[in-house]
């Protein structure tokens, strides 16, 4: 058997385990509420909850950008190790008090929140409309890496849309029948094995090609000076370029509802043990870095085209790789995208259903947002899998641009924890000026100015409008149980 039929046994026998293991997992009980399907009747443990936060970070992203990057743009992707280690810290901080007042006032998303301290339709569906907006750039990043790995893996046998279809058509039978824990529970098994792969890959291929991290180094820098570095001759990101993608990444984190959300789906003192012990993800990011440097002075970019495919390029046109190993690796990279990909699209489905839906249909019943969510998942994922299909931005950029209009939640959300007077017309005018400013600077604008990314320009504006608009529109008044938020 060839290497490439070999790769797609492994890689549907591996789509067959996912299968069972979320259908097991949501077996019956997201028939029992909505509680249930959202969040796991706030029950999920340590294990779980650090794999199902950590798989949304080692995604096609991780596994196929990350590598890009260091082989297309040299230090600039140690800025990922960075949000990783970074991004979890402000949880540690509201986490706990976020899953408190969820227990006591059931909360299952970041509209649930805001609504219930701005008491403001208009800005919960506002947020809830940009977060979908911003799942759907973020699912289609994971499409996207599922297409390329299914056909380079597989010599081509299988093409781009069907593998996304493929990979994607599971995902979405175990997050409709089962919800936020058969998410999680699969995310525990393809998160062991993406790991497992990635260590084991990353290390090899620099021991084959290099020796030695070490000796990899000094070869890089040797045929291309400043290209390990951050804004040196021959660098290709410049401090305040790589300072602020590193500070949108960081602060924007926790903004992405379906993060934000598990808040409400564990307890005080398990998110703080998830903080402690999550910063061990940016070291399994490490080894994956290393096989895009290991490729720089052995291969032309040229050759490899689009520099999310320098994995599959390495496996299929330069390592000496056996059958089983090229098949265990599509299934690695492929564990890596579909372990965000659920996360997301549950996340995308219960966002849309309670803050654009439900405010809009405040009398809708349990049973009708569950069935809603569930429609959801099917309609954000075909949006998403065209999306990947037509062809897009690299996979750095597609992430990178999300994050730049899902930071823009951060101040109505921290106001609504520390600020008293912070309002919802401050709130709404923020995000608005906020969003306007990230999309113009990306999507029309010729440059950004000081090379700032523009989701930071876009908080910076968002920030002061909050701020002024809020000091001229004072915030509802409030009981004393409300100002508990």
């Amino acid at each position: 058997m060839s290497a490439g039929n070999t790769a797609l046994v492994l890689m549907l026998g591996y789509l067959a385990v996912a299968l069972v293991v979320g259908l097991l997992a949501g077996r019956g009980r997201s028939k029992l509420s909505l509680s249930e399907y959202a969040v796991a009747e706030r029950g999920l443990g340590l294990v779980v909850m650090w794999f199902l936060m950590g798989g949304t970070i080692f995604s096609a992203f991780a596994f196929l950008g990350g590598p890009g990057w260091a082989f297309s743009r040299g230090a600039a992707a140690f800025y990922i190790v960075g949000y990783v280690a970074l991004g979890m810290i402000p949880w540690y901080i509201i986490g706990p008090r976020l899953a408190r007042l969820g227990k006591e006032r059931g909360y299952l998303t970041m509209g649930d929140f805001v609504r219930d301290h701005y008491r403001s339709k208009t800005l919960v569906i506002v947020m809830g409309l940009v977060a979908v907006a911003a799942f759907i750039q973020y699912l289609t990043l994971q499409l996207t890496g599922v297409a390329y790995v299914f056909n380079v893996m597989t010599q081509g046998t299988v093409p781009l849309w069907a593998g996304a279809l493929i990979a994607y058509g599971i995902v979405i039978v175990y997050v409709v029948t089962g919800g936020v824990r058969a998410a999680a529970w699969s995310d525990v098994i393809q998160g062991a094995l993406m790991l497992i792969v990635a260590w084991v890959i990353g290390l090899w291929v620099v021991d084959y090609l290099h020796g030695s991290p070490g000796e990899m180094f000094r070869a890089i820098d040797a045929e291309r000076p400043g290209f390990l570095a951050i804004g040196e001759t021959g660098s290709t990101m410049g401090a305040v370029e790589f300072t602020t993608i590193l500070l949108v990444s960081g602060i924007g984190f926790l903004m992405w509802p379906h993060l934000f959300t598990k808040s409400f789906s564990t307890t005080e003192r398990r998110i703080k043990q998830v903080v402690i012990s999550y910063p061990l993800f940016a070291l399994f990011l490490i080894p994956v870095l290393f096989i895009g440097f290991a490729a720089v002075t052995q291969v032309s970019e040229a050759d490899v085209g689009n520099p999310d495919q320098i994995l599959p390029y390495l496996v299929s046109n330069v390592l000496p790789m056996g059958a089983f190993a090229f098949g265990l690796i599509g299934a690695g990279a492929l564990a890596a995208a579909m372990s965000s990909a659920d996360a997301i699209t549950h996340g995308a489905s219960v966002t849309f259903t309670r803050d654009v839906v439900r405010p809009l249909r405040p009398a809708i019943s349990e049973r009708a947002q569950v069935w809603t969510m569930r429609g959801a998942v099917i309609g954000v994922g075909a949006v998403a899998y065209y999306l990947a299909i037509v062809g897009v931005e690299s996979l750095v950029g597609l992430l990178a641009g999300a994050y730049g209009a899902i930071v823009q939640f951060a101040p109505a959300v921290y106001g609504a924890l520390f600020w008293r007077r912070a309002s919802a017309a401050g709130a709404i005018a923020g995000l608005a000026v906020g969003i306007a400013i990230n999309f113009y600077y990306q999507l029309w604008a010729e440059a950004n100015p000081l090379d700032i990314h523009e989701g930071i320009l876009g908080l910076i504006a968002n920030l002061v409008v909050f701020v002024v608009v809020s000091l001229l529109v004072p915030a509802r008044q409030r009981s004393p149980e409300e100002s508990a938020v």
